[in-house]
């Protein structure tokens, strides 16, 4: 994808096949708030468009599919995220994925670091319109449990912080303790959330005002 045209009709075709607005965020590795103006401007919206034209959000949108597409290249991120977690948060017992992108992400850095793996889907997933915390996430039962265990979490990029923050306290409800979180992209510099460390291959840094 390489410009707004192309992840305008890409949410259309994301909004046709029934995904909702966080799915599309999610999938698109945009804000929800980006989502949602991308799908109203590809006319798949209920909403009627304002005749004023609508100002675009301000987000940088992330595409990875060269390293999501290859298994190999995959593997050797895995391994950096990997790396980056071993230099300075001790040994977990578990590798928490967030759905969808955070899985494959985190079965290679559970394979690297020797850990069980766990797998988070988020709020967001369900979210189309409204306040998120009328949503609930959840852990799948079909990977490992978090009680009692240290865990890590992976995802693919930070956008704002809030799915890293729910996953964070959905492992601490769970009795397990979260050590620290990597992602590959980083669109906010943050360092820390809620007392752990976030760590990042790439971090995007705006320069100059918007």
């Amino acid at each position: 994808m390489k410009n707004v045209d192309d992840l305008i009709a890409s949410a259309a075709e994301l909004a046709d096949r029934g995904l909702s607005k966080g799915e599309i965020a999610d999938e698109l590795n945009v804000s929800r708030e980006t989502a949602s103006w991308l799908v109203e401007r590809s006319g798949a919206a209920t909403e009627p468009e304002p005749k004023a034209e609508p100002e675009g959000p301000d987000d940088i949108h992330v595409d990875w599919n060269a390293i999501g597409s290859g298994g190999k290249r995959l593997t050797y991120v895995g391994r950096a995220l990997a790396d980056l977690l071993m230099e300075t948060n001790g040994e977990a017992d578990v590798t928490v994925g967030i759905e969808k992108a955070g899985v494959p992400l985190a079965t290679s850095v559970s394979r690297e670091l020797e850990t069980t793996l766990g797998a988070y889907s988020p709020a967001k997933h369900q979210w189309d319109e409204g306040d998120l915390e009328d949503l609930g996430g959840g852990f799948s039962r079909n990977f490992s449990p978090v009680e009692g265990r240290k865990c890590f979490i992976v995802d693919d990029t930070v956008t704002s912080g809030t799915t890293l923050r729910e996953t964070i306290d959905a492992i601490r409800s769970e009795g397990g303790e979260p050590l620290a979180c990597v992602v590959i992209v980083d669109k906010q510099g943050v360092e820390e959330i809620d007392g752990v460390p976030v760590h990042s291959l790439i971090n995007v840094v705006r320069v100059g005002e918007q």
